[in-house]
C-alpha cells in the first residue's frame, strides 16, 4: 500500500534528489545497515533447537539532509511487525545456526520545503533476512542433556546476513520498503564469559548489489558499509539478563549514474537490552538505542519488544 497526501510531492523529490538520496534511503536502510543491535548473537546453545519470535519495532527521528537544500523539520516514524525462525544444528562437530526473518513496516514522513508542509507514508514487506552463522571454537554441539553441564568460556564465530529483494518495491518511487537489490554482511564474532558477564565484540563488512530500476531506468551503487558492535551481557540466577549495547557504522556513500551523492555515513548509536523469562521455553526482550553521534541520515531513537518461543 502507498499514499502520499500532497500532489507535488514527486516534483519536490525531483529537485531534491541529487543531495537528499542518502537522507531517502536511511528509512528502509535502517533495516538492512550497519546500524543493528544484537547482543547474544553467538551465544552458546544447545542443537536441534527451534526459535519462533515476532518483533514489534518502534523508531522516530530526524532526518539530517544538506543545509544547502530547501528542506526544514524532516521528522519520520517507521513501525515494524518481524516474524523470526532460528534453528541450531550441528555442522562439522560445531554449532551452527539458521535464522530467518521478514519484516512489514510502515514509514511516515513529513517535512517542509521552502517553508511549505509535506507528508507521505509507504506501508508494505521489506526485504527478507537470512543470518547463518557457525561457531567456531568453543562451543561444541552439544545435544540439550548434554548441554546442561558445559560453561562458556570463549567462543570466536562467523556468520554470514543475507538480505534477499522481496520486500514492496516502486521503480518510480524514492522511498519504498523494499531495496530491489542483495546485501551481504561477512561477519566475525568473538564471546567471552567473565562469570556472569559475557562480553561480545563483532566486525562487519556490508556488500550491496547495484539497483537498476532506481527511478525506473537510473542505476543506483552504493558503497560497502563497515559495523563494529560491542555489548556486556549480565545474566542472573532465573535466567533474565541486562545488557548493554554500541554499535559504530561508517561508509555507504551512494552513486546514481555514477555521480557521487556525497552522503558518507559516520554513525554510533548506544542502546541496552532488557529479556525475561516469562514461561518455561518463552521470554520477552525489549530494546532500546539512541543516537550518539550521527553526521548523516536518518538521527533517531528506538525501541522494540520481541515476544520468543524457544522448544
Amino acid at each position: 500500500m502507498v499514499t502520499w497526501q500532497i500532489k507535488t510531492v514527486s516534483q519536490v523529490f525531483v529537485m531534491i534528489s541529487r543531495k537528499c538520496i542518502g537522507c531517502l534511503l536511511c528509512l528502509v536502510g535502517y533495516y538492512v545497515k550497519g546500524q543493528e543491535l544484537e547482543p547474544r548473537a553467538y551465544a552458546a546453545l544447545p542443537k536441534n533447537l527451534n526459535t519462533i519470535a515476532v518483533a514489534y519495532g518502534f523508531s522516530r527521528g530526524n532526518v539530517l539532509t544538506d543545509p544547502s537544500l530547501p528542506i526544514t523539520n524532516f521528522k519520520t516514524s517507521v513501525q515494524s511487525l518481524t516474524g523470526v525462525y532460528l534453528r541450531t544444528f550441528q555442522l562439522a562437530g560445531k554449532l551452527a545456526r539458521v535464522q530467518v526473518s521478514v519484516p512489514f513496516i510502515k514509514i511516515f514522513g513529513k517535512l517542509q520545503i521552502n517553508g511549505h508542509d509535506t507528508t507521505g507514508s509507504r506501508n508494505g514487506f521489506a526485504d527478507a533476512r537470512i543470518r547463518f552463522g557457525i561457531n567456531l571454537t568453543g562451543t561444541p554441539a552439544l545435544g540439550k542433556k548434554e548441554f546442561k553441564g558445559y560453561t562458556q568460556k570463549t567462543i570466536v564465530g562467523v556468520s554470514l546476513v543475507t538480505v534477499l529483494p522481496t520486500g514492496l518495491y516502486h521503480s518510480d518511487k524514492r522511498i519504498n520498503t523494499g531495496s530491489n537489490r542483495w546485501a551481504l554482511k561477512p561477519e566475525v564474532g568473538i564471546s567471552k564469559r567473565f562469570k556472569r558477564v559475557y562480553a561480545e565484540a563483532y566486525a562487519g563488512v556490508w556488500f550491496f548489489s547495484d539497483n537498476n530500476k532506481y527511478l525506473v531506468d537510473k542505476t543506483l551503487h552504493q558503497e560497502v558499509v563497515f559495523s563494529l558492535q560491542v555489548h556486556a551481557s549480565y545474566y542472573f540466577k532465573n535466567m533474565m539478563w541486562v545488557s548493554i549495547n554500541t554499535t559504530w557504522f561508517n561508509g555507504g556513500e551512494t552513486l546514481v549514474d555514477d555521480v557521487p551523492q556525497g552522503n558518507l555515513l559516520d554513525n554510533w548509536r548506544i542502546g541496552a537490552t532488557w529479556s525475561v523469562p516469562i514461561a518455561k521455553g518463552q521470554s520477552l526482550k525489549l530494546q532500546f538505542h539512541v543516537g550518539a553521534f550521527t553526521s548523516s541520515g536518518y538521527d533517531y531513537n528506538a525501541v522494540s519488544l520481541v515476544y520468543q518461543h524457544i522448544f
